[in-house]
């Protein structure tokens, strides 16, 4: 399993790599219905990448937020999708808040296991 640091930078890497083509392609990227959503869905991921750069960076400082992460890193996404077109911004927060919840449903599997293992020893 990767650390938390290098998960951090892998990932801070990937949101700057992200949002970099996303608006070096708004342009196309809010041309047709389709990829108008692909816009919302991209600033989706830029969401889930900075989520990820925070709760990492909380972790390894020791500070924790709660959702204040969470609202930071989807205020940061909406605005990143408002660049591209206003439809972006609706489909944006559905996918992230789809995101969201598969992200913490997985974090709930991961904990009761290591758990699990945890009473086992």
């Amino acid at each position: 399993m990767a650390g938390s640091g290098s998960s951090m930078l892998y990932s801070f890497l990937l949101f700057i790599a992200t949002l970099s083509l996303q608006e070096a392609y708004r342009g196309k990227l809010a041309s047709s219905e389709l990829y108008t959503i692909l816009g919302g869905f991209t600033s989706s991921l830029i969401f889930i990448l900075l989520l990820t750069f925070i709760g990492n960076y909380q972790e390894t400082s020791g500070v924790r937020t709660g959702w204040g992460a969470v609202i930071l890193a989807e205020v940061v996404a909406l605005i990143a999708a408002s660049t591209v077109h206003r439809v972006s911004i609706t489909t944006c927060f559905l996918f992230s808040a789809a995101l969201l919840y598969e992200v913490n449903k997985l974090s709930g599997v991961i904990v009761s296991r290591s758990e699990s293992r945890g009473k086992r020893y």
